[in-house]
């Protein structure tokens, strides 16, 4: 937005202080002024003609006195104003400065105010956090990219492979090459799905609806129930009735990509995966256990960027699209939940989701 160019905040601070000075300055001399006029006498209108002298002693006595003090108070109010507001707004300076390097681009310089906490540390701070936690988005969507990237490639990269293949060599098995290319984009479309679905729930785009997490983890266990028992993985699934808010799509998703997840990674055979729904007093839970490979600690808060796994599939035949947690890590936070993986003791993960409860019904 273009404005005008007006005074500067140090200026509008100096003027204010000289203001308030000389206004005190002047109150103080008016009442210096009727401090000497309680020795007037009382017969002053009688008196005066013979007193005028006197009076005109005074007043000539005061007022230069009372002019010389003013021209003080502004020249100390103007100098003493101008150092103090500089003073005041010297961490303002920085903060402004920070925030233009900011807007350029450069996200890594950080303000570090010195001092005790005041507004002016508070709002420092703030801005330290919030640089930080952009930098922290920037440096992550710039890998996300480049990892989408690669993703997409590859597909793209083996598809062009099988076609030069196919030209180089006409008598090729065409039903062969057929299938691998059916393959191959099926992954590409999934992934392209993935990553559609991954920028609706970041921009929160939808309606808000009541929805039971129990019959989303009831419905996503039957949809999946053929993939478990084709790799010999038992579902088991309990729980409360669970209410939120948000749309019944992307829990659905959510609790899908969960439960898909535990299954592919699980052990080779005779693997569990428990799906369990809580209610607390404000929250609902959704809690995703399932057996595997034990995984470091260190390594699950890594388990929801995009593109990373913690193992390799036991079932490989699947490959996945591997934004699985990234998406599910996506809508937790576009419904206002908190998603915390642990690993098992004894080997997999457990995976809980908390969202906020839907309030309770009112009667109509």
């Amino acid at each position: 937005m273009d404005r005008r160019p007006g005074l500067s905040v140090r200026l509008k601070l100096t003027l204010s202080y000289a203001g308030f000075v000389m206004l005190a300055g002047a109150l103080l001399l008016a009442a210096v002024w009727v401090f000497l006029l309680q020795y007037v006498p009382d017969d002053w209108d009688r008196r005066m003609l013979h007193e005028n002298p006197n009076r005109q002693l005074l007043i000539g006595t005061f007022t230069p006195a009372a002019a010389a003090v003013l021209m003080f108070l502004l020249v100390i109010g103007l100098l003493g104003g101008w150092f103090l507001a500089g003073r005041m707004l010297a961490p303002l300076t920085r903060i402004t400065d920070a925030t233009r390097m900011a807007t350029d681009g450069s996200l890594s310089h950080r303000i570090r105010l010195e001092g005790r906490r005041d507004e002016f540390r508070d709002l420092a701070d703030d801005f330290d956090a919030m640089l930080e936690r952009l930098e922290a988005h920037v440096a992550e969507q710039r890998r996300f990219a480049a990892n989408a990237s690669h993703e997409l490639r590859t597909p793209l990269a083996i598809s062009k492979a099988l076609l030069d293949v196919a030209r180089s060599d006409p008598d090729h098995d065409t039903g062969e090459l057929v299938e691998r290319l059916h393959t191959v984009n099926s992954r590409a479309i999934d992934l392209t799905e993935a990553l559609l679905l991954l920028g609706r729930a970041e921009r929160r785009t939808f309606a808000q609806e009541r929805v039971d997490v129990s019959l989303m983890a009831e419905e996503a266990t039957e949809t999946l129930l053929p993939l478990a028992e084709r790799y010999r993985v038992s579902l088991a699934t309990s729980g409360d009735i669970a209410p939120t808010t948000g749309s019944p799509a992307l829990l659905l998703q959510l609790v899908t990509n969960l439960v898909h997840n535990a299954i592919v990674h699980n052990l080779s055979e005779r693997g569990t995966v428990w799906i369990t729904t809580a209610v607390r007093p404000e929250t609902v839970l959704l809690s995703v256990e399932n057996t595997g490979e034990k995984l470091a600690p260190q390594l699950t808060p890594t388990l929801t960027e995009p593109f990373r796994r913690g193992t390799e599939r036991v079932h490989t035949d699947h490959v996945g699209a591997g934004l699985g947690l990234a998406i599910v890590e996506t809508i937790t936070r576009a419904h206002d939940g908190t998603l915390t993986l642990t690993p098992r003791p004894a080997g997999g993960l457990s995976v809980t989701v908390e969202l906020p409860a839907a309030p309770p019904r009112t009667a109509s």
